[in-house]
This record gives C-alpha cells, sequence and structure tokens, in this order.
C-alpha cells in the first residue's frame, strides 16, 4: 500500500484563459483580467501564482492557457516559471477540456498526484486560511480518491454565480468539515438566491476543485467519454515529435464544455468543503471595488497604463474611478463606476456592472477588432 503523504505529490493547476469582459474597456483580447494590475500592483496570475510557491516549488505548478502571446505574458511576468509546465490550448473549449489536459500533463509525471485548481483571476485572504483549506482538502482528495469542490459561504444572494447544494457530513478534518454534494444548481434569480442564502445548506461555486489527476481522469473516462478519448492521444504523444500536432487535432475533436457540465454535476463521489477565507471571483467593476482600499468615501481609484492623470471629486462617494493619463472630474454622482482608457470610456451605475458585457457582445457583433 502507498504510505507517502499527499504532500509528496501536491500540485497546482493554474488555469489562465479567460476573457473578462466585464472588465471593459480595460480588459481585451491581448490583456484579458488576469493581466492586470488591479490590486497592489501586482496581476491576479502573479497573485495566484504567489499563493502556490508558499507551499509548492515552481516545477510542480502548472498553467493552462490560450495561446503563445498568454504564454510569454505568464512567463515575463513571472520568470521562474518553467515554460513546459504552462499547457496552451490550441482552441477555446472552456473548462472541461482545460482541467483534462492539465491532468494528464501532471498524470504523466506522477500518477500519485493530487492536483490543486484555480483560475487565475480569483481574489483570496487571508492566504493562510486559503491554503489551509485547500491542502486538507488535498489530503482527503488523496487518501479518499474522492472529487472536492470548494464552496463559499455565501455573503450576500448571488445571482451571478452558481450554488452547491450541501448534502450528509461525511467527513471531518480538523475545523474543516466535507459534506457530500447533493446537486449543482445553475445561477438563480434573486429570490432563488435569496432562498438559497438564507437556507445555510448553499454554498456559491467558486469554480475551484481539488483531486488526484487518475480521480478526475477516469471521471472523464466515466462521464465524458469523448474527452476521455483525445486526451489518452495526448497523454500518448507528451514528449514525442507529435506532442503539439496531436494536440491540436485532439482538441479539435473536443465538445465545448465545462467542468461542471462535464463531470463535476455527473459524479457521485464529489464532496464539498467551505473554506473560512473571503474569496471573490473578480468578474465585474463592483467586485473589484468591493476588493479594494477606499478613501474615506469609500472612493478606489485605479491607476491606469498612462502616467500622470488627476481626479477633481466634489461630493462623489463609493464610486471606482480608474484614470488614465486624463483629468477626470466627477460630481455628485454616487456608486458609479468610470474606466478611462486610451481609446474608450466606461460610465456606469456600480449596481449594473454586470451589464458591460453587454457592450462587449455589442462590438463582437459589429466586428470592432480595435475595442475587444
Amino acid at each position: 500500500m502507498n504510505k507517502s503523504s499527499y504532500k509528496d505529490h501536491l500540485y497546482a493547476l493554474v488555469l489562465a484563459g479567460g476573457g473578462g469582459t466585464r472588465l471593459w474597456p480595460r480588459s481585451r483580447n491581448k490583456t484579458p483580467k488576469q493581466f492586470l494590475k488591479l490590486f497592489k500592483n501586482r496581476t491576479l496570475t502573479q497573485m495566484t501564482v504567489d499563493r502556490f510557491v508558499e507551499i509548492l516549488p515552481m516545477e510542480k505548478i502548472y498553467c493552462v492557457t490560450v495561446s503563445d502571446a498568454y504564454k510569454e505574458e505568464i512567463i515575463k511576468e513571472i520568470p521562474e516559471f518553467l515554460p513546459d509546465n504552462i499547457i496552451v490550448e490550441p482552441v477555446r473549449r472552456e473548462t472541461g477540456p482545460a482541467h483534462g489536459i492539465g491532468a494528464a500533463y501532471i498524470y504523466k509525471k506522477d500518477p500519485d498526484a493530487v492536483i490543486i485548481t484555480e483560475s487565475a483571476d480569483r481574489l483570496v485572504k487571508p492566504v493562510r486560511d486559503y491554503l489551509f483549506t485547500v491542502e486538507k482538502a488535498a489530503e482527503v482528495a488523496f487518501k479518499d480518491k474522492v472529487l472536492v469542490a470548494l464552496g463559499v459561504e455565501p455573503r450576500y444572494p448571488h445571482t451571478g454565480l452558481g450554488h452547491i447544494k450541501r448534502g450528509k457530513k461525511i467527513i471531518a478534518a480538523g475545523k474543516l468539515n466535507f459534506f457530500k454534494v447533493e446537486k449543482f444548481v445553475e445561477k438563480p434569480d434573486l429570490k432563488t438566491a435569496e432562498r438559497y442564502t438564507k437556507s445555510g445548506e448553499y454554498y456559491w461555486n467558486a469554480g475551484q476543485y481539488v483531486w488526484r489527476a487518475d480521480s478526475l481522469l477516469d471521471a472523464f473516462k466515466k462521464y465524458a467519454p469523448k474527452i476521455k478519448a483525445e486526451l489518452d492521444k495526448i497523454s500518448a504523444s507528451i514528449g514525442t515529435k507529435d506532442e503539439e500536432k496531436t494536440i491540436k487535432t485532439s482538441y479539435n475533436l473536443m465538445p465545448k464544455i465545462s467542468i461542471d457540465y462535464a463531470v463535476s454535476e455527473k459524479a457521485r463521489d464529489m464532496v464539498v468543503v467551505a473554506g473560512d477565507f473571503y474569496w471573490t471571483d473578480i468578474g465585474d467593476w463592483k467586485e473589484v471595488w468591493g476588493s479594494s482600499a477606499k478613501d474615506n468615501l469609500g472612493n478606489v481609484v485605479i491607476d491606469g497604463d498612462e502616467a500622470g492623470g488627476e481626479i477633481i471629486n466634489i461630493d462623489t462617494s463609493d464610486a471606482l474611478i480608474h484614470k488614465d493619463g486624463r483629468l477626470i472630474a466627477v460630481i455628485d454622482v454616487d456608486n458609479i463606476v468610470i474606466v478611462d482608457t486610451k481609446d474608450a470610456l466606461l460610465v456606469c451605475s456600480k449596481s449594473r456592472a454586470q451589464n458591460v458585457k453587454k457592450i462587449v457582445e455589442k462590438l463582437e457583433k459589429e466586428n470592432r477588432e480595435e475595442l475587444l
């Protein structure tokens, strides 16, 4: 029997292929949100890797991204990142194949690997509590061969996130409790979200998972066999002259599907643990405001790429203002988002920040590539 510790086989997989359309006009195709310095003069990708290097050496941290340009950006931001550990998807296929190819590469290196998977656009604090939770989840996943989802205790009724309903408690690990997953549910309307939050039985679905590589690959075989068949081809090609060609061919044959639809919602051995830490998906400008240090009027000011810039504020509070070299004057408009960039200016109510995506959709329909 394998008596080694989970720590001997612990890896991290960072997913850094998102677009961040709700952070337009600062987030663009060339510079998506994971590469923006929105907090503490560090990009979200840097902050994600910063967390993992506290418990892992760089050679045990992998990344999946969607272009050679993004790979170059990651190496530029984090020169210590091993280029061979950055896997480039030839086409976007959602999070299902991304998790799968990451697990295939890590399994090839270590058949007993247990993987902490994290998107590069999340903010957690304090980091110590986050790491405690994911390490405990890794210990459980390694020993019991279960798939672990990280849930987040709802701070308020959230209509922009899916939820996880917990079932009976099955494992107690220190101060953490692991529950059988009863079901995953889609993003709810406000009334349903309020009911979920009040019940105490639902967690926000953070899209964070901890699982053994072999457990995930077995789950693909059972629930998403088309993906598993192509992953097998990719795995056989790793380290050969056909590796790049095989990835390109196999990826084009895979369905475009999220990991939740492909595996999580179907798996019988899925458990959920709620971490005792602050978590947010930096999904829109309201979340950026909520996660940032504020002045005495509740305002957040973010510097853009252009030096200088000035803000004259008369009686405006609880606002987010992104300046980019110009003077911005605001008068008595509370709870507003103003994002100034060289070629586009966004002004919206902070409460409607999710609708920025509609602007991007309109620009896409009009083929306004220069603004995307």
